[in-house]
């Protein structure tokens, strides 16, 4: 006898209308979801595993948004069919989700209890009194430490594992019988993903509760998944176990996914080369002010006396929890902000340099940040962006010259030179990562610093990222300070490796050695969180 699916979605189809034209982001989707099972909805950017979960909940932007073809069986309940007062009543109940940045989505001017409190007020029907030890109590099931003092804390006083646990406890307030997570732990440190997913997956054993975990990350879907279900444009290309899709994948979309896991090691480094970037005794002190004169009382130790030196041909990787002080010792070798200790570019001190001083040396010392969408302005073209570098250092360039240095630039990076008239808002995140690495390598730089540079893309796009870089490192024979929380990447790209916490380095050395025997705890929890998720919370690295 066959259990009865608690989900059930049939033959679901979701149109986008825009300026009279109409595009099908989901098309003729079907699968269910049994009690107490988690289905995994793995697709890159686009391939409208998110639009899907949205439209178990009706989410979506009506009137811009419309479902020509479906049914959403939650149980005997067609969600498709049902109005908004009746939508209310699951949304927040029977169904609730998690999304991928908390901070979007949590109240910046509400405190904790506060907003796990509305949830149990307005869906939950209990007293303030009630609620308020409810609040505590999820707060205590979800991992977070010194609970009662966290209930008058605002989001920004949290850390990212800790907003997303507070996310989990508002989803999990009224004992949901569907958990939706769309991407919940993208933007999370190895370590406390881990230590997120092994707490999603107890309290979904514990409570009886189904999940439907949206990821691009196979990873996590092997850790956490009992099935799974593949999609692109639109469609879903192979569902199944787990087991079975990750051991023998039937059509070329999975096996093109599994293949996509950033490979191979970087260029071999001349231990000999010029060191092109160096740090002596490196300090970033942030004073912490009180009272009303704002005496300094004390210091933020972001970065704390740290030696680095960057060869060329070389690629250090910097890797540690966000707060480690990772970008910040990046930020100061790059003289974007001050710092104490001898800095050295090229064999001259740049540490005590004005940045009047600084900006003929910016062109051969360039950075690559996280966000590409962010870092370009979206009032400029491609070639604009590409060539407002090449205007403030070789203004005497004429502009034929220059857009034939965009061009060059452009096709480096495997982008289409025609494609320089349009503007970032037309490219993809993969495509925007390039642009953005195209307007630091037409400056011809010696020193590049890459902040997070693929994070935000997709696995197999970060894969694409990781071969170009790779590739122009040995035609430029360029040196890298590659900042980084995902350690497969790092394992790709670096010779040498810097592992920091709370603004030290604990250890450091040839990245393969480091890799394949870290020697300090903290290394080790790292390690174990990035190449087999599993590690448990409490240990060596913690919240």
């Amino acid at each position: 006898m066959t259990t009865k699916p608690l989900l059930s979605i049939r033959d679901l189809s979701v149109a986008f209308h825009q300026g009279g034209r109409t595009s099908l982001a989901v098309d003729r989707v079907s699968f269910d979801i049994a009690p107490g099972e988690t289905l995994a909805l793995v697709g890159e950017s686009g391939s409208g595993k998110s639009v899907t979960a949205l439209s178990v909940l009706k989410l979506l932007p009506y009137p811009a948004v419309s479902h020509p073809s479906g049914r959403i069986l939650l149980e005997d309940r067609d969600l498709m069919r049902m109005g908004e007062a009746d939508l209310r009543k699951v949304r927040g109940n029977d169904v609730t989700m998690i999304f991928q940045e908390p901070m979007t989505s949590l109240n910046p001017l509400h405190t904790v209890e506060k907003q796990i409190g509305e949830i149990l007020r307005l869906h939950g029907g209990m007293r303030e009194s009630a609620a308020r030890a409810r609040t505590l109590e999820l707060l205590q099931q979800v991992g977070i430490r010194d609970a009662e003092k966290r209930l008058q804390a605002f989001p920004h006083q949290l850390s990212g594992g800790q907003r997303q646990r507070v996310m989990i406890a508002m989803a999990l307030a009224n004992e949901p019988k569907l958990l939706i997570a769309d991407e919940p732990t993208t933007a999370l440190d190895v370590t406390v993903q881990a230590q997120i997913l092994a707490l999603l997956d107890d309290l979904r054993r514990k409570n009886g509760m189904s999940m439907l975990f949206i990821t691009h990350d196979l990873g996590i879907v092997r850790r956490i998944a009992d099935r799974v279900c593949v999609m692109t444009k639109g469609q879903i290309v192979e569902a199944g176990p787990t087991a079975e899709i990750f051991a023998d994948p039937k059509h070329d979309y999975p096996r093109h996914l599994l293949a996509a896991e950033p490979k191979g090691r970087p260029p071999q480094a001349d231990s000999a080369a010029p060191v092109v970037m160096q740090g002596d005794k490196v300090k970033v002190w942030f004073p912490i002010r009180q009272g009303l004169l704002r005496k300094t009382i004390d210091h933020v130790k972001a970065v704390n006396g740290i030696d680095i030196a960057v060869r060329a041909g070389q690629t250090v990787g910097v890797v540690g929890e966000s707060g480690s002080g990772k970008t910040t010792l990046g930020l100061a070798l790059t003289r974007m902000i001050s710092s104490q200790g001898a800095i050295t570019f090229g064999g001259e001190r740049i540490d005590g340099r004005a940045p009047k001083a600084m900006r003929p040396l910016r062109r051969r010392i360039q950075i690559v940040f996280q966000d590409p969408f962010g870092s370009l302005s979206p009032r400029m073209s491609v070639g604009e962006i590409v060539a407002e570098g090449l205007k403030v250092h070789e203004p005497g360039m004429g502009a034929s010259e220059r857009d034939a240095a965009v061009v060059s630039a452009l096709t480096e990076v495997g982008l289409d030179p025609q494609a320089r008239h349009r503007y970032p808002h037309e490219f993809s995140g993969g495509q925007r990562q390039r642009i953005a690495i195209a307007r630091a390598m037409v400056l011809k730089p010696q020193f590049v610093m890459l902040d997070e540079p693929t994070s935000a893309l997709d696995m197999s796009v970060q894969a694409q990222v990781v071969d170009l870089l790779r590739d122009l490192q040995r035609k430029h024979n360029l040196a890298y300070l590659f900042i980084s929380h995902d350690l497969k990447v790092v394992r790709a790209l670096a010779n040498d490796l810097i592992v920091m916490r709370a603004g030290e380095v604990v250890e450091s050395g040839p990245a393969a050695e480091v890799f394949d025997n870290p020697r300090t705890d903290y290394t080790k929890a790292l390690m174990a969180a990035a190449f087999r998720i599993e590690t448990a919370p409490g240990g060596a690295v913690s919240e």
